[in-house]
């Protein structure tokens, strides 16, 4: 068992998310990054969709009650057991009795702790995860608080040597300026020639209004083309009739501060997206802070498949090197 000593600042179990439920208004939940996930359980062995602990911005303390393995991934907020630095990206040997803490973050915003076995929580819709907004899954369908116990599974496939770690050229660096890569539509059209430009020209900054729903950028309000609002659709020029939205995509309402909706958003509403994040690039998202830089960078369909191609690969590529070790 883990002893919840702080809870830090927003730290909720999380797995793959809950996928297949979007058509019924459910929102996947799940790891906002998913590359430091994934990564995170395979450096303690654990089977891919196992739960782990997504902390934000600032890390709660732990108590471990059992020996095991964990790994720490993501954003750097600096971690350490029984007040030693420890390193990220790596299997570490806990022991009954050891504390884990976490300094303030410096660089990205989300940490990943996998422990061995995974969290033990009980399946909500087929997934583990945390979806704060309406109270489900995770533990008690809210973030940890003081005073809580968490329980480690059994999805735990191998064993890996404390000490393992991957290659340094695999392990992202966070900056305080972003380049992220979207597609751009569905609803562009909406836009007026100069804003759809001034929407990919413009740097961004991230406000205080950034979580799991969703980022709010300020910088250059954008127009629309002047037209007769549909009926249905509200009096805004932003606004349509309906319509879905898929996980990163991007609304402006009242064409004031881009809107990238992330895993807990609603899945569909009334304002026209500009455009959507590729799904690589969500896991780049995941990591960006308020008031950091954010520059949307067009690519085609085809150059968003070929880079969820290779991100794959190289997922795999870890997970092969660490099986054979």
């Amino acid at each position: 068992m883990i002893k919840v000593l702080k809870p830090g600042l927003q730290t909720t179990v999380q797995d793959e998310g809950r996928l297949g439920m979007y058509e019924i208004g459910m929102p996947p939940s799940g790891a906002m990054d998913k590359f430091a996930f994934r990564v995170a359980n395979m450096l303690v062995g654990n089977q891919a969709n196992a739960a782990v602990l997504e902390i934000t911005y600032l890390g709660p303390e732990l108590l471990f009650e059992q020996d095991t393995q964990i790994s720490l991934t993501g954003g750097n907020i600096p971690p350490k057991l029984n007040g030693k630095s420890v390193a990220m990206w790596e299997t570490l040997s806990v022991k009954a009795g050891d504390v884990l803490s976490f300094d303030f973050v410096q660089s990205g915003a989300r940490t990943y702790l996998a422990i061995e076995g995974g969290i033990d929580v009980p399946l909500v819709m087929n997934s583990r995860s945390t979806y704060t907004l309406i109270g489900i899954g995770g533990y008690e369908g809210r973030a940890l608080a003081e005073g809580d116990t968490l329980i480690t599974g059994d999805l735990h496939e191998r064993k890996i040597t404390v000490g393992t770690t991957i290659e340094k050229n695999l392990i992202p660096t966070y900056g305080k300026s972003h380049e992220i890569r979207v597609i751009v539509g569905l609803c562009s059209y909406r836009l007026t020639e100069e804003s759809k430009q001034s929407f990919l020209d413009t740097e961004w900054i991230v406000t205080p209004e950034a979580n799991r729903i969703g980022y709010r950028h300020k910088g250059k309000r954008l127009q629309f083309v002047e037209r007769e609002q549909p009926f249905g659709a509200g009096s805004n020029p932003s606004n349509v009739t309906d319509l879905g939205y898929p996980i990163g995509s991007i609304q402006v309402p009242d064409g004031i501060e881009p809107i990238v909706l992330l895993h807990d958003a609603v899945t569909g509403g009334g304002y026209a997206t500009v455009a959507t994040v590729i799904s690589t690039d969500l896991n780049r998202m995941a990591q960006v802070k308020t008031n950091e830089k954010v520059k949307f960078v067009s690519v085609t369909l085809e150059e968003a498949l070929k880079i969820r191609k290779e991100n794959q690969l190289i997922l795999k590529q870890i997970d092969e090197r660490l099986a054979s070790l």
